[in-house]
């Protein structure tokens, strides 16, 4: 049991696939340009996982990773969370795959489904379950392999997203820590981006095969304007209780969706850019895993030290959103 009230993250992680797929080599691919896409986008390049590369290989990775900076073993974890919306398949979770992958101990392992905004959900379950006394320490990874469920024929969608992982350890902290979250959904407005088959309401038929309906659609002018407001609205919601200004924030690490709604969320939050932490260029959209990749890369970076106070923000499919803060 956990006597501390306190809880932070003590190990951070991530997975990168090899393979690069520039804008370039998009060009060959459909009607788009270098230009067009990093104009709209703030994209260059996004990485792409093997094709025997599953999204528990690269969760696992991640999570080695993240147990190796906490000072950890397999065997000392207590709970493993895998936020993702590109399982290996179905069921068994994709949580229970990488418990067996890296050899932890027969703890509770689970799945969520909430796109981009599964990062900060997953933190913020584990949070609960380790400031509870429940658990003492909980592993919380981020996977996506996008590239399973992209159409590469549909230019204004396959531009955008990239694979990867991220895993961040949770345990009992002295000081700092996490300070307060707000999550919210809506689902009036799920239908703006949605795998629209292969569950129970569209199974798997030549037709849906036919039709394309297993690939990621989505509305973008519509979410664009959602994501602006939510992403400002959570971050607002997640800082008030704490009594904090933009100038308190240290860095915001945001969901790394598209640049030009990043820079309306900034603007929103009234937020100068070098505040602002971008990996967006190099890796596009990993939905869930782009929040936990930007914050291992942050740290990595130097960009985040001890006493800092930090906020990450995101929005995703559901629609989802919600925002951390966090005291390093």
């Amino acid at each position: 049991m956990c006597e501390s009230k306190k809880v932070g993250i003590i190990g951070l992680g991530k997975y990168i696939p090899e393979r690069v797929l520039t804008n370039k080599e998009l060009e060959k691919m459909v009607d788009t340009t270098d230009e067009w896409i990093f104009t709209r986008t703030g994209i260059k390049e996004r990485r792409i996982a093997r094709a025997d590369e599953a999204t528990s290989d690269m969760a696992a990775e991640a999570a080695r990773a993240a147990l190796k900076d906490a000072g950890l073993k397999a065997e000392d974890l207590d709970l493993i969370i895998v936020a993702t919306i590109t399982p290996d398949m179905f069921f068994p979770a994709t949580a229970c795959l990488v418990q067996q992958k890296i050899g932890a101990r027969m703890v509770p392992a689970f799945d969520v489904s909430v796109a981009c905004s599964g990062f900060i959900y997953g933190i913020t379950i584990a949070n609960q379950f380790i400031r509870s006394g429940a658990y003492k320490h909980a592993l919380v990874i981020a996977a996506e392999k996008l590239s399973s469920i992209t159409d590469w024929s549909d230019r204004a969608t396959c531009v955008l997203f990239g694979d990867g992982a991220g895993a961040a350890v949770l345990g009992p902290v002295d000081q700092g820590g996490i300070l307060s979250f707000h999550l919210g959904a809506n689902g009036k407005a799920g239908d703006l981006i949605k795998l629209p088959a292969g569950g129970s309401r569209i199974p798997a038929t030549k037709k849906s095969i036919e039709d394309r309906l297993h690939f990621i659609k989505m509305e973008g002018s519509e979410l664009f304007k959602h994501a602006v407001k939510v992403m400002a609205d959570a971050a607002l919601e997640a800082t008030k209780p704490l009594g904090l200004k933009a100038e308190d924030i240290s860095l915001v690490i945001p969901h790394q969706a598209n640049i030009r709604i990043l820079n309306a969320v900034a603007k929103r939050m009234g937020l100068t850019p070098d505040k602002i932490y971008l990996n967006i260029e190099k890796y596009g959209n990993m939905s869930a895993a782009s929040s936990a990749v930007a914050l291992v890369e942050a740290v990595q970076e130097g960009r985040i030290k001890k006493g800092d106070k930090i906020l990450l923000d995101a929005f995703g499919g559901g629609l989802t959103w919600g925002a951390i803060v966090i005291e390093w």
